[in-house]
C-alpha cells in the first residue's frame, strides 16, 4: 500500500457498495449509498500528548470497524481500484465482531 498514518490516523478500506437495492433494482454508481463500513488496514503509533507521551491506539489493523458517513478523506488505491480512507481515529464509532 505504502501509507504509513501518523499520530492517530487509521487508514481503512470501506466495503463494496451494494449493487441492487432492496427491490432488486440495479443501481448506477451514482446512485449508491457509501457504506459506513471496513477493514482498519493501518494505524498510527497515536496521539502526541503535551507531556511529549503518546497515547495508545484502541484499533489494530484488521479490525472491521463502523464509522460515521462524514469520517476521513477518500482516495483511490491504483493498484487494487478499492477506496481507501485516511481518518481519525475518534471517527470510529465501534468496532464490529
Amino acid at each position: 500500500m505504502g501509507l504509513k498514518p501518523i499520530g492517530d490516523r487509521i487508514i481503512v478500506r470501506r466495503e463494496a457498495a451494494e449493487g441492487k437495492s432492496a427491490g432488486g433494482i440495479i443501481l448506477p454508481d451514482t446512485a449508491k449509498n457509501k457504506p459506513q463500513r471496513g477493514e482498519v488496514l493501518a494505524v498510527g503509533p497515536g496521539r502526541l500528548k503535551a507531556d511529549g507521551t503518546r497515547s495508545a491506539m484502541q484499533l489494530k489493523a484488521g479490525d472491521n470497524v463502523l464509522f460515521t458517513s462524514w469520517a476521513g478523506d477518500e482516495f483511490q488505491d491504483r493498484k487494487q481500484k478499492d477506496e481507501i480512507l485516511v481518518m481519525h481515529e475518534a471517527d470510529v464509532m465501534c468496532v464490529i465482531e
